[in-house]
């Protein structure tokens, strides 16, 4: 059964009756605040775990360290909510407003999110394992340390979201937006990227190694002392990005487009994989020499 909130029923009896449900479904009811509104709540270490919590509006509530995990927060407005050490984990955050949240040290692995947003949320050291993400909005976050390990993304935004060293291990993301992010140190080890635009970012010491990268756009890109060694990449537009320092050793290079690029000091590049990539007299080989790559002219060398 589940025990809807009705104004008469204070929240600290149906925070009871949920808690035993969860221990016996005969002895309890499970919690159904659908609707209501609990701004301002203190909620702090709440066990709210399967809740549901479709439509509730919960705006700068204190759920620090609060169990949320496998509860259902459809449509829920949770804005400028502390939701610090919280746990997520096997949530729905289908529509869920998550805009200003505080989710440092959060736990969403498993969460299921769709057409939900982050939008300057603060997820520092946040963990966001083998979750499915479509559609849905981290512009401006601050996302530093988060680990999205083997999670899927698909249509979400990372515009102007800070990434340091973040960790997208083995993630797979299409049509991704990561324009104008600070990502420095941040790994896609072995992660598939695909459609994705890198416009603008910054990308120093970022991890990119045996990552296969399908018609992205990496222009203007800062991709400084960045590890691509043991990549594939097919096609995309890398032009004006900055490469100095640049590991490819064991790259494929496929019609990857070079023109304007500066790959001034980048390591590990060979002859073979020049010819397969796009340059032009606007690329700045590794050499330091203009292009376009000619074989055999030993512009793949950096600079020593």
């Amino acid at each position: 059964m589940t025990l809807k909130a009705p104004p008469e029923i204070p929240l600290p009896a149906i925070l009871r009756a949920h808690a035993a449900w969860l221990d016996d479904d005969t002895a309890g009811m499970q919690a159904d605040l659908s609707g209501v509104t609990l701004n301002d709540a203190d909620l702090q270490r709440a066990v709210l775990r399967k809740a549901i919590l479709a439509g509730t509006t919960l705006l700068d509530a204190n759920l620090v360290e609060a169990d949320l995990s496998e509860a259902t927060l459809e449509r829920a407005d949770l804005q400028r909510s502390n939701l610090a050490h919280a746990d997520l984990s096997g949530a729905t955050l289908t529509g869920t407003a998550l805009a200003g949240a505080w989710l440092t040290g959060a736990n969403l692995s498993e969460v299921s999110a769709a057409r939900a947003t982050f939008k300057s949320a603060r997820m520092a050291n946040a963990r966001m394992m083998d979750a499915s993400v479509n559609d849905t909005s981290f512009a401006g976050a601050s996302a530093g340390g988060v680990t999205f390990h083997q999670s899927r993304f698909y249509d979400a935004d990372f515009s102007e979201a800070t990434l340091d060293a973040a960790v997208f291990y083995h993630t797979r993301l299409q049509h991704v937006r990561f324009t104008g992010c600070s990502g420095p140190a941040v790994s896609f080890a072995g992660s598939k990227i695909d459609h994705c635009d890198f416009t603008g970012a910054i990308l120093t010491g970022a991890k990119f190694t045996r990552t296969e990268i399908v018609q992205s756009e990496f222009r203007y890109a800062n991709l400084k002392d960045t590890d691509f060694r043991d990549s594939v990449i097919r096609g995309g537009d890398f032009g004006r990005a900055v490469f100095a320092g640049a590991q490819f050793r064991g790259a494929k290079l496929t019609m990857a487009d070079f023109r304007g690029a500066d790959l001034t000091g980048a390591v590990g590049l060979t002859a073979q994989q020049l010819v397969q990539a796009l340059t032009d007299t606007a690329t700045i080989l590794p050499s330091g020499r203009r292009g376009p790559y000619l074989r055999n002219s030993g512009a793949e060398k950096p600079v020593r």
